[in-house]
């Protein structure tokens, strides 16, 4: 079995440490944040990220967590009007075989990081992350920001968008502003009026901008998004805090429910959404990145976390293999051509999301009409929650 390092105590390097060590790998992960807590807001799991989770044995403790929403629907941002897209309950398990959650990052993160910790207590280094790398044909050295290192069979870059082990491997690489940015909240289902208490997912569409909500937390809490066409705001971070006003403002034509939503967040947080041309190659000898660090995308299609955790998957499937750099070479095959499509497809959706044709109700209803049938819907849609990482030829 090999000694793997992990850089990055995040969703996608959690799932990678929980995989390797349930298939009998040494395994330590290195955290810069000195507090293991995920920030920002809800995440959406479709089947194809569910299943793995119940294949690690996390479906009791998620479901404590989770809120498994009725459906999905189209509302128009200015009136209101709403159609629905497709079923996310009953359905998603009846056609692909495993639910659709709706999650809080944090408590996605914690029911991660405590399975880490019983399968392994000492596995997880905080406040203490990667500076850097060096390999050999041999095994591959970690540089650790205090200074110390730690060596090991492989290394798996999971730090993120801002990775260290990309940036050695690959480059900087460059980032595009898209000219857009989004706002995040959480509001408490109980500060909105009863038919807003609703558990549905919904994506209100309008000109130039977007508006995603979604219950969270057995529904306790409303997850919101508002994604406006904006290019004063270049910050890449899910912790910068706004305010109601402004983000009011920048919300200021839309419906009046997405305005009371705005107006019982506490802290608006906002973030600038960057553009980044997917990499050719994930792995080199003994070293590889996965998640964020490797395929970092718009949050349009919610595949983010999904492909962080098919990642994992993959990666410790290959590492059954006992040649590193064949079995890191496999996973990069595996994934580049699936993770390339769905970071072109999140782009995509910016021109479906913000089109100019919901300007007015007619518009709208034969832009949904055409651009929103059920068989155009299942072919966006389907082959992300067909895959199944679990039995993909590796």
């Amino acid at each position: 079995m090999a000694d793997i390092l992990i850089a990055g105590a995040g969703l996608g390097g959690l799932t990678a440490a929980l995989a390797l060590i349930q298939r009998g790998h040494q395994v330590r992960l290195f955290e810069q944040a000195v507090e293991l807590r995920e920030v920002g807001a809800g995440v959406q799991l479709g089947a194809n990220g569910t299943r793995i989770l119940i294949a690690l044995g996390l479906e009791a403790e998620m479901l404590k967590v989770v809120c498994a929403a009725t459906s999905k629907e189209i509302r128009l941002g200015s009136t209101g009007q709403s159609w629905p897209t497709f079923d996310l309950g009953e359905t998603s398990v009846e056609r692909f075989g495993a639910p659709y959650w709706m999650v809080h990052r944090g408590d996605f993160h914690k029911v991660l990081l405590d399975a880490v910790r019983a399968a392994r207590p000492d596995a997880i280094q905080a406040g203490n992350g990667c500076v850097g790398f060096e390999q050999t044909e041999s095994g591959v050295t970690l540089h650790l920001a205090n200074g110390e290192q730690a060596t090991g069979d492989v290394l798996i870059g999971a730090d993120g968008v801002h990775s260290r082990v990309r940036q050695q491997m690959f480059g900087q690489g460059s980032a595009t502003f898209t000219g857009i940015m989004a706002w995040r909240g959480l509001v408490p289902m109980d500060r909105l009026p009863p038919h807003q208490r609703r558990l549905v997912g919904a994506n209100w569409m309008g000109v130039g901008g977007h508006v995603v909500t979604y219950p969270l937390r057995r529904g306790e809490l409303l997850n919101f998004v508002g994604v406006v066409e904006r290019d004063d705001w270049r910050v890449e971070s899910w912790n910068e805090p706004g305010s109601r006003e402004e983000c009011l403002h920048d919300l200021r034509n839309w419906h009046e429910d997405v305005k009371t939503i705005i107006r019982n967040i506490d802290t608006p947080y906002k973030w600038a959404l960057l553009g980044r041309e997917p990499l050719d190659h994930y792995a080199q000898g003994r070293v590889c990145v996965m998640g964020d660090a490797a395929h970092p995308t718009l949050p349009f299609l919610a595949q983010g976390a999904n492909m962080a955790l098919e990642d994992a998957v993959v990666i410790a499937r290959c590492l059954d293999m006992s040649d590193i750099p064949a079995a890191l070479r496999r996973y990069e095959a595996a994934r580049l051509q699936r993770t390339t499509a769905i970071v072109r497809g999140s782009s995509d959706n910016t021109k479906r999301f913000h089109n100019p044709a919901f300007g007015n109700p007619e518009g709208a209803a034969a832009y949904v009409d055409r651009e929103f049938l059920p068989e155009k819907v299942k072919q966006r849609y389907d082959c992300l929650y067909e895959y199944n990482a679990l039995t993909v030829s590796v």
